[in-house]
């Protein structure tokens, strides 16, 4: 990989890819949810929809060779390998002040919807929304009974997942600073991840 960005635990970064570019997302310490979106570079309007991608794919959680697509049904991103064990979630909105709010916290916590408004304005982009983000690495347990919980990752340090754009595209990414509930481990520890852009 040609460039090594550090992803620092809480924090957004927005990035310009073209399309058959390929970047890698290590889980430096493991069990880091990124958060993950993507828009086309010439209309923000159009971005990856975790809604039309699932039905794309046929599956709630993509695996290596699944194509994400975007809001008008066309490849944005494609899962080139992942050495993280294949759990990630397509279900949970991204989270912010009101779900840090409902969960008791007190005061501003900083949040993945902050994250992405923050690293698209480095790049004097404004998002049209906030999408429902991937949430790589994120454990999202469905139980028999259809119930939802949130459980550890189980990404283990140094794995990771390589994404190829199939589009000229801007992607962003946010190290979830979930500290409330296990998104990010049984510690419930926000952490950095690396970017390695080829």
């Amino acid at each position: 990989m040609a460039e090594s960005i550090t992803l620092v635990a809480r924090t957004g970064k927005a990035l310009r890819l073209a399309q058959g570019q390929e970047i890698r997302v290590v889980n430096t310490h493991g069990r880091q949810v990124v958060d993950t979106w993507a828009f086309a570079a010439g209309d923000m309007a159009e971005f990856m929809s975790m809604e039309h991608s699932r039905v794309h794919m046929g599956r709630v959680n993509p695996v290596q060779g699944s194509v994400l697509l975007s809001n008008r049904r066309r490849a944005m991103l494609t899962i080139a390998e992942d050495t993280s064990g294949g759990v990630h979630d397509t279900l949970l909105a991204a989270c912010d002040v009101h779900r840090y709010r409902m969960l008791g916290a007190t005061g501003y916590h900083r949040n993945c919807t902050d994250n992405l408004a923050e690293a698209l304005a480095e790049l004097s982009l404004v998002p049209p929304e906030t999408p429902s983000p991937l949430n790589l690495f994120q454990n999202s347990a469905i139980h028999p009974g259809g119930e939802l919980e949130i459980v550890p990752p189980i990404a283990p340090p140094g794995s990771h997942v390589t994404l190829r754009a199939e589009m000229d595209l801007v992607i962003v990414f946010s190290a979830c600073p979930q500290d409330m509930a296990p998104t990010n481990g049984a510690d419930m520890m926000p952490k950095d991840a690396e970017l390695q852009i080829a």
